[in-house]
């Protein structure tokens, strides 16, 4: 039923803060859609944390960016202008499309003091939708589950004859499983690419036991048996696949060039920064190849 066990590795943001990142990941690029999966935290803010946490404003293309936390607060800027901060079983939903930058500071967590636990994800858009417009949405009324044992929201796609509100642009699903001791859920079979990623606690799927921090990547066709092994926080993601895609930093595109005209734009500056966070950013890394 496992075609791959991706374990997280740790990944400096830059001036300190640290996830743990699964996808991409070298002998698996994506699962459907989805080719970007980092786990934000467990981690214990104390108030007064420096700003160098943050992440500074920076930009994306070809893609969307999904936030979604267990515990803390976020607080999101963009170039539309948008000021959104986001909290536990919300989303933010970013459409990048053909240019946004943005800018993710721990405020809450400066001010208060913050357990900050959550994932973020990217989608990469279908080709006829890499150079859409950008835009953005937050949803605080997801589709839910609520079953002996079970709770949870649909954070995108189609699931289980549940749809959630936030926009997709190609058939896929993901969703947050709260999962208590002892407790049993299939997995169905809906499309062709699936995964499972256990954000704390343990579970067993199709009886191989899967630790916080792990992804397993399943083998196509066929409903998957998960048994939570103690209070466990599940991510079931996937999709159709949509095809090859080339990823330099933040930015992923069916095209190389594209990529090369995006940072070469950011290099020069002709991205627009956050009306509201533009006194500083984060510079272009060196390219090191695709």
């Amino acid at each position: 039923m496992i075609e791959r066990i991706i374990t997280k590795r740790i990944h400096d943001l830059g001036g300190g803060f640290t996830v743990g990142r699964v996808l991409p990941f070298h002998a698996r690029r994506m699962v459907g859609p989805y080719i970007f999966f980092d786990h934000i935290g467990p981690v214990e803010l104390a108030p007064g944390i420096p700003k160098s946490l943050d992440v500074r404003p920076h930009p994306h293309i070809g893609l969307a960016t999904v936030t979604y936390l267990y515990d803390g607060a976020i607080t999101h800027r963009d170039s539309l202008g948008v000021h959104q901060e986001i909290h536990p079983g919300e989303v933010n939903w970013m459409i990048a499309g053909k240019g946004i930058t943005h800018s993710e500071r721990f405020e809450h967590a400066r001010l208060h003091g913050a357990l900050m636990h959550g994932i973020q994800a990217w989608v990469a858009l279908p080709e006829a939708f890499e150079e859409t417009d950008p835009a953005f949405s937050h949803h605080a009324d997801l589709p839910a589950w609520d079953e002996p044992g079970l709770s949870g929201r649909l954070i995108a796609g189609e699931m289980e004859g549940m749809r959630a509100g936030t926009p997709v642009h190609s058939p896929q699903f993901y969703a947050h499983w709260q999962m208590a001791p002892g407790a049993r859920r299939v997995l169905p079979a809906e499309y062709p690419e699936r995964a499972v990623f256990v954000a704390a606690g343990a579970i067993e799927v199709g009886g191989t036991r899967l630790e916080a921090g792990s992804m397993a990547v399943l083998a196509p066709g066929g409903d998957v048996p998960l048994v939570a092994k103690d209070e466990a926080t599940v991510m079931v993601l996937g999709g159709e696949p949509v095809g090859t895609r080339y990823m330099f930093w933040n930015f992923v595109h069916s095209r190389k060039d594209r990529i090369e005209q995006a940072s070469e734009d950011w290099k020069t500056g002709r991205f627009t920064l956050p009306q509201e966070d533009n006194e500083e950013f984060t510079p272009l890394p060196e390219f090191k190849g695709f």
